[in-house]
């Protein structure tokens, strides 16, 4: 039982990879149509420039509070991230 249930959640994960992968690209993306560095919206984010390094790099899970707190950084919606 235990083995099915970590082999979902990996599976999970592996689909997921893809989601996040893709959300990072586009905060990445609307960061650079705004003419933003990555120092300037990280202090917009009040976080670390490093955290957001990992986030745009996917290198990171994004809970929906943080993608919210980007949103409203870049002056964009949560539809704007995830079209």
């Amino acid at each position: 039982m235990h083995n099915k249930i970590f082999n979902r959640f990996f599976e999970m994960g592996v689909v997921y990879e893809e989601e996040i992968a893709y959300i990072s690209s586009r905060i990445r993306e609307l960061r650079k149509e705004k003419h933003l560095t990555v120092q300037e919206l990280a202090y917009r984010c009040d976080m670390e420039r490093s955290n957001l390094s990992r986030i745009e790099a996917g290198r990171t899970n994004l809970t929906i509070r943080t993608i919210c707190i980007i949103c409203s950084a870049l002056e964009v919606g949560l539809r704007d991230i995830i079209r």
